[in-house]
């Protein structure tokens, strides 16, 4: 980006709705948007993306202020809420549009990220080895429309209860003093 004051991260971690819903809670983070990043056809479609034919993955793009929050805390909580050591997996959701990725922008951020994954690796973070894929960032695709803020505009479905709401209690447990106050209805 060209604001010195912006910066952005393409992460995948499995379904996007659960990155989004969490990511969109932090401080710092200006905006999320979900899309498609890492396959080999233009403009791909949600279903053509979850038949595992593009080679998309499902990701969000975050933009954020690095002065109120980092890349580096932003990996801290990409990791603490999706399984970064299941290879093409995130509990039901199964293919390679479900990996767990980093797309970097810079070789700082790639080196932040690799950082993170040798400190999670020596500190024995997780039961099994991490296979968070790293690759330079390419072009991202934004979701249709009505992918973006689904938790949001549905959280009373069922996916959404019982998939997405338990990875935002984890973060609000994990991460209290990131992430915005809770809106009162």
């Amino acid at each position: 980006m060209n604001d010195p004051q912006r910066e952005t991260v393409v992460l995948g971690g499995g379904c996007f709705w659960c990155l989004e819903a969490v990511f969109e809670q932090l401080k710092g983070v200006e905006s999320v948007e979900s899309g498609y990043s890492g396959g080999t056809v233009p403009h791909p479609t949600y279903d053509a993306v979850c038949s595992g034919n593009t080679g998309h993955a499902e990701v969000i793009r975050v933009t954020f202020d690095p002065t109120g929050i980092s890349y580096r805390e932003l990996l801290e909580v990409f990791f603490a809420v999706h399984d970064p050591t299941t290879l093409n997996r995130q509990g039901a959701d199964v293919g390679t549009q479900y990996r767990s990725v980093i797309f970097y922008v810079s070789a700082e951020q790639r080196a932040t990220a690799e950082s993170v994954i040798a400190e999670l690796t020596v500190a024995r973070a997780c039961a099994n080895p991490i296979v968070t894929k790293l690759a330079l960032a390419n072009e991202f695709f934004k979701a249709e429309a009505y992918h973006q803020g689904y938790y949001r505009t549905n959280p009373t479905r069922g996916y959404c209860q019982m998939v997405v709401g338990p990875k935002i209690a984890k973060a609000r447990a994990a991460f209290a003093t990131k992430l915005l106050p809770i809106p009162r209805s």
